[in-house]
């Protein structure tokens, strides 16, 4: 009997070590790596006066836990949608010379999605997050960023409501009733139409419930012509 409690022990060890091994395998998968072999860019090394804060590599997000590893740390874009977020910063600097585009997010891991997703559920945010079980959204591709715009202090312009803000405030089909009910102020308002304005000017568009998010392209045309971003 107490060989056999022994050997139980032993195997039990064998698993927990296995598993932790393995999460800590996955944990620090090369995500910067891989983005790079893909042919993503890095927005930040091409132009330096484009900042990014990735708010999922914080715990300063809807899950309230960072999603990114310590080897995800850098603002990738597919080629086509960074040369349009350059284009869209050209666009700024002429109007406002003072100004600059901040990134809070821009492409994303599969596997990050699936945990938002699930998140989502547990919570009745569906509509909120793309669904990863239809192929994700398309972040997920590089082909959507996450933006807003700060000043030559480096402070976040307001936008009236927060990133990643669930509820009609952050809404841009309302803004005008937002501005007319002071849910939004006028100064929060011009500065979500300026910067929707550069962002558009710059081939992106929009989604009406997010004011922070621009898409490269067509959700059909990722998944005809890009790849998805998995391991």
């Amino acid at each position: 009997m107490k060989n056999i409690r022994l050997f139980l022990c032993y195997v039990l060890m064998f698993v927990v070590c296995s598993c932790n091994s393995q999460n800590k395998k996955n944990a620090e998968y090369d995500w910067d790596a891989k983005m790079k072999d893909m042919g993503l860019i890095d927005i930040n090394f091409w132009e330096p006066s484009i900042q990014y804060y990735l708010v999922y590599a914080t715990k300063d997000n809807f899950t309230g836990k960072p999603l990114y590893n310590s080897k995800l740390t850098k603002a990738w874009l597919h080629p086509k949608a960074a040369k349009m977020l350059l284009h869209a910063q050209d666009i700024l600097k002429k109007e406002r010379p003072d100004l600059s585009i901040l990134i809070y997010d821009a492409a994303r891991p599969m596997e990050v999605q699936f945990e938002m997703g699930q998140w989502a559920k547990k919570t009745n945010n569906e509509y909120y997050v793309a669904d990863p079980e239809k192929g994700g959204g398309l972040h997920n591709y590089g082909m959507a960023v996450d933006v807003t715009l700060i000043d030559e202090n480096n402070e976040w312009l307001p936008m009236g409501t927060p990133y990643d803000f669930f509820g009609p405030e952050a809404h841009i089909e309302k803004e005008d009733d937002l501005l007319k009910r002071r849910r939004i102020t006028p100064s929060e308002y011009k500065n979500r139409k300026l910067l929707r304005k550069i962002m558009i000017q710059a081939g992106f568009t929009t989604v009406n419930s997010e004011w922070w998010h621009f898409n490269a392209c067509s959700r059909s045309e990722a998944r005809e012509k890009y790849l998805l971003i998995e391991k």
